[in-house]
């Protein structure tokens, strides 16, 4: 699909051969584009461009009026579907550019997340994550039992599918996996001998990690049945079985004391009304000296709702938490709040490196499943990718205890060469 110049007439040209629908699009996209610059095919056949003079455009056709009225009528979930059906098609299949024009302009004009029309979804969205144990095994079904090669095909060697720490500019992904499992060790103040339980363990990388660098004893439990018996194989691989265990468990059914624990990208599939249970819960498990560490994606500009269409298609019952929305609940629980630390653009680099290598491997992702497939997938690391560049989408780690004395005074034990913890 290429725009010609000749073919794309101001936006305030006038609106004739447009439809209404057409010309009400073109109004708000008008008012929205200062930045960059869109050029729009309409169903009618018209162009128009938006942004400034200047720039290259992102080129996009709505392929129907039926496309349109759908975006028109609830752009945040129609958007990614008329893609995914390829009722609305970007030049070069692009949608990573359309979706940074998009985001850059409503960032620029001040949007937030909070502040958005976003209808019954923030009515509704309590409703939508109560996950009770039954469906909260579903929705983990729903997205990490899909295919354990899929997975495979994009991440790292350790299968780490969650945010990496790029310490330096060029960090691999590999290295910012590795780096973020040593960090996450560091925040544990770990010792030989100690247990940790890895709440949400996923293939068992950061267990397997912690058993065999420092020496503890780890149980991993997580809701799939894809990712649980590749966790225990890995475990026998490796020769840690006897100190890497891995359970097909639910975190309200886990039994005994830890001296710590970890729980990495899973609060995100909790839902609000059961953050009381959870760090009641943690509180419980948690020996009188011990540490835990909650590492989880959260928005920076307070309490919002969650994607439509992330919520149908990707993560079904999941919500990303603002850290007011945490801390609450923590108190509640009678825990300390130790330390937090606020990861900001890291995810955006680990979806590029998870989105490149998908790419890569587009041809196997098709032959495993099918193009729409291949165009949900790309949508879904693109969009995610945008919300961390220029929403607001952030990482949180929060390290708790039960003791005000159960860490070090200082933060200086977080450093590469501080020695052993004391």
């Amino acid at each position: 699909m290429s725009l010609q110049p000749s073919d794309a007439p101001n936006a305030r040209s006038g609106a004739l051969g447009f439809s209404p629908s057409e010309q009400l699009l073109a109004a708000m996209l008008d008012q929205l584009i200062e930045k960059d610059a869109l050029a729009v095919a309409f169903p009618s056949g018209r162009v128009r461009r938006f942004g400034q003079a200047d720039a290259a455009p992102v080129s996009v056709a709505l392929k129907d009026a039926g496309a349109l009225k759908r975006l028109m009528a609830n752009p945040e979930l129609a958007l990614g579907e008329l893609y995914v059906e390829g009722l609305l098609a970007v030049e070069g299949d692009r949608i990573d550019a359309l979706l940074a024009v998009v985001l850059q302009n409503l960032r620029d004009r001040g949007f937030r997340a909070r502040t958005a029309p976003a209808g019954l979804r923030l009515i509704e969205g309590p409703r939508r994550e109560v996950n009770s144990r039954d469906r909260a095994e579903r929705n983990v079904a729903h997205h990490y039992d899909i295919s354990n090669e899929l997975y495979r095909l994009f991440l790292d060697d350790d299968m780490q599918y969650s945010c990496a720490y790029f310490e330096q500019a060029g960090d691999t992904l590999e290295a910012a996996q590795a780096a973020k499992k040593k960090l996450i060790a560091r925040k544990l103040c770990l010792r030989p001998g100690l247990s940790v339980l890895d709440i949400g363990c996923g293939w068992g990388g950061l267990a397997l990690h912690l058993a065999q660098v420092h020496d503890v004893r780890v149980r991993g439990i997580t809701l799939s049945q894809a990712q649980l018996p590749v966790a225990r194989m890995r475990a026998n691989a490796q020769g840690l079985a006897e100190r890497a265990k891995f359970a097909l468990e639910d975190y309200r059914d886990t039994k005994g004391k830890f001296d710590r624990i970890v729980s990495v990208g899973m609060f995100e599939h909790v839902g609000r009304g059961h953050y009381d249970a959870f760090f009641r819960q943690v509180a419980a498990l948690l020996a009188e000296d011990g540490v835990a560490l909650l590492h989880t994606i959260g928005r920076a500009d307070g309490p919002g709702a969650t994607s439509p269409w992330i919520d149908r298609y990707v993560f079904p019952g999941g919500y990303t938490p603002a850290l007011s929305e945490i801390m609450p609940a923590i108190e509640r629980a009678g825990l300390y709040v130790t330390d937090v630390e606020v990861w900001r653009l890291h995810y955006a680099l680990t979806l590029r490196a998870w989105r490149e290598r998908f790419e890569a491997r587009i041809d196997d992702v098709r032959e495993m499943f099918d193009e729409q497939f291949c165009r949900m997938w790309r949508f879904y690391l693109a969009a995610s990718e945008a919300a961390f560049r220029y929403g607001g989408h952030v990482v949180f780690q929060i390290q708790l205890a039960r003791r005000q004395d159960a860490v070090p005074r200082t933060r200086r034990y977080l450093a590469e060469n501080a020695g052993p913890i004391e």
